[in-house]
């Protein structure tokens, strides 16, 4: 008799936990559909360009034809653009101002974490706030 209240008292905490988890999650997934529902500002978006700009467009620049100036200057001015190009091959556009698919989480990532010739970004550099700003403006394109 024991035994079967112990296994109940277990089974009723373990269904307990499992609702405060269900609930948790759809919190969570609610959250982040609203968030991602919500278009940024055209400040913020404009924010965005002027931090690109500045960190970003060295590597990144948008205009593939300001590669052509030719020798050595071909791959070493836009690094990022000219890798971009390789990569694709025409299927996306290159130049990342142009991309209509950047996801936000998979910015925010690859300017902390670096990807190939990429170097991570610190925050002391970009700033989380800045980071949301490129984020924005990158990400502006995307259909909504």
């Amino acid at each position: 008799m024991i035994r079967y209240s112990i296994l109940d008292e277990v089974r009723r905490r373990r269904s307990a936990r499992l609702s405060a988890i269900g609930i948790v999650a759809v919190s969570l997934l609610s959250a982040a559909s609203l968030a991602l529902a919500q278009r940024p500002s055209e400040s913020e978006i404009q924010r965005g360009q002027e931090v690109f700009e500045k960190w970003c467009a060295g590597c990144h620049d948008p205009d593939p034809a300001l590669q052509n100036h030719g020798g050595e200057l071909v791959g070493r001015v836009f690094a990022g653009t000219y890798l971009l190009e390789q990569r694709y091959h025409g299927s996306k556009p290159a130049a990342l101002t142009q991309r209509t698919d950047l996801k936000a989480a998979y910015i925010r990532l690859t300017v902390r974490q670096g990807r190939n010739i990429m170097p991570r970004t610190r925050k002391t550099e970009v700033s989380d706030s800045d980071l949301d700003a490129i984020v924005a403006y990158l990400t502006s394109n995307n259909k909504q």
